[in-house]
């Protein structure tokens, strides 16, 4: 949001408050209509439940179930409870046929079969097999309005289908064309069929080089398909080739904000969490945060040892102390440094698995070089504190943890992968405190080395 439309929202927003304060429900309905669905829905999400029904009152059943839409899954589900049926089932006929079903799979079952008998037996059946599909999938995502003509249809004929379905649609700058059995054969765009001939069928015009998806594809894969192609929409078939739905960009997005958020948290070695930040408990908070954090601090307890391992060479030569946080924390940042490129050219598909040993030879000479500047300019430093000799150990340490973080960081990602889990698990945290125990062995073994002193046992 931009500094004046946030500017404008603000402004709105405290005349709506001030309407509320004087419970002048002439004003609250003129501003609540007012208002972007996307606007009202940010607005009530700072007040209580009892503010928040009393607007949705006044916004007629159309604005209403386009406003709840962009509400959060747990606030939809507050407000479905409280509830009477009959206003619920209006509601759930109102809605986009893709929010229709988040909402309803969130009813208890004794709920939903109440609702269901109040709606219309198309929109119950419509629903009833939107709400079957698995969570996470391309069945879950699509909406089954879209607007579907018979192939062998006349140009004419399918202006007046497109006249008769384009209201409840959710886009018409396709148009999908199926058989008699209600398979996918191919698409026309509104604008091409409006320069063609009345007289001309649509199997003459349409376009059959066609991108879909299943329905038992993951989201991501439709996003990424969306996004790949440029797509207003993608069809989406089931095992017969019938179609049964589309998934729209805007839905993309959400899918595609959705995984960068996960990605994020896992970045952070942070459990993704089911409610908003600013709305979600305690516990909620501590419980995401907490599983990693204790991992982590085990992680870390290696490190310690390997610093009373070498107890003996810290003792002789004190002036190794100083620079140990130095080249830990720079292996380190290496390490993530390299863990981030790969994790985000996996998530884009600008890298593959089979990538890997190119990457990795690759990634040698880069981290080399990156190690040899650093230790050019820590070694003077190393020469002041303690002498060439410990310039020397400081220098080999430096190129040494650099490269041996640079290839964790790169190699994490994809063993992850083969093993099934989620590339970001490969965060920094993580790859920090690998590489943090291990540049402690690596710092102290050269020193030990160097010096010339009796290896630890």
């Amino acid at each position: 949001m931009t500094d004046g439309a946030e500017a404008a929202f603000d402004q709105h927003g405290a005349q709506l408050l001030s309407a509320i304060d004087s419970s002048d429900g002439e004003r609250m309905a003129e501003l609540a209509n007012e208002m972007p669905a996307p606007d009202f829905a940010e607005f009530v999400r700072e007040h209580s439940l009892d503010v928040t029904e009393k607007l949705l009152a006044y916004l007629p059943i159309e604005q209403r179930a386009r406003a709840i839409g962009y509400f959060g899954l747990e606030a939809q589900q507050e407000l479905a409870l409280n509830m009477a049926e009959p206003m619920l089932a209006e509601l759930l006929s109102h809605m986009n046929a893709d929010e229709r079903a988040d909402l309803f799979n969130l009813l208890d079952d004794s709920l939903k079969a109440r609702v269901m008998r109040l709606m219309a037996r198309n929109e119950r059946e419509d629903l009833r097999l939107l709400a079957s599909y698995a969570s996470g999938t391309a069945g879950a995502l699509m909406t089954s309005d879209y607007v579907a003509v018979p192939a062998r249809s006349t140009v004419a004929q399918a202006f007046d289908i497109i006249r008769a379905t384009a209201p409840s649609a959710e886009t018409v700058y396709d148009i999908y064309c199926i058989d008699h059995m209600g398979r996918l054969v191919g698409t026309v765009s509104l604008r091409r069929l409006m320069l063609a001939r009345k007289e001309g069928r649509l199997e003459k015009v349409m376009t059959t080089d066609l991108v879909t998806a299943t329905v038992d594809e993951h989201q991501e894969e439709v996003a990424d398909q969306i996004a790949r192609y440029d797509l207003l929409a993608l069809p989406i078939i089931d095992l017969g080739g019938r179609l049964v739905g589309i998934v729209t960009y805007d839905d993309a997005m959400d899918v595609a904000e959705m995984e960068a958020t996960e990605d994020m948290h896992r970045g952070a070695s942070v459990q993704p969490m089911e409610q908003n930040l600013s709305s979600a408990s305690l516990f909620a908070v501590y419980k995401s945060r907490v599983v990693w954090l204790v991992l982590l601090v085990f992680g870390n307890i290696f490190s310690g040892a390997g610093i009373a391992h070498f107890e003996d060479t810290i003792a002789a030569e004190v002036a190794l102390v100083f620079f140990l946080p130095l080249l830990i924390g720079s292996g380190g940042n290496a390490g993530s440094q390299s863990a981030t490129l790969i994790i985000r050219g996996l998530a884009t598909r600008e890298v593959r698995s089979a990538d890997w040993l190119k990457l990795f030879g690759r990634e040698v000479l880069i981290a080399a070089a990156l190690g040899l500047t650093m230790a050019v300019a820590i070694a003077p430093i190393g020469a002041i504190r303690g002498g060439e000799v410990i310039a020397l150990i400081v220098g080999m340490t430096m190129v040494t943890v650099v490269v041996f973080g640079s290839l964790a960081g790169l190699t994490l990602p994809f063993l992850l992968r083969r093993v099934g889990w989620d590339p970001a698990t490969a965060s920094a945290p993580l790859v920090t405190t690998l590489i943090d125990a291990c540049g402690v062995l690596i710092y102290f073994g050269i020193a030990t080395w160097l010096l010339d002193l009796p290896a630890a046992l």
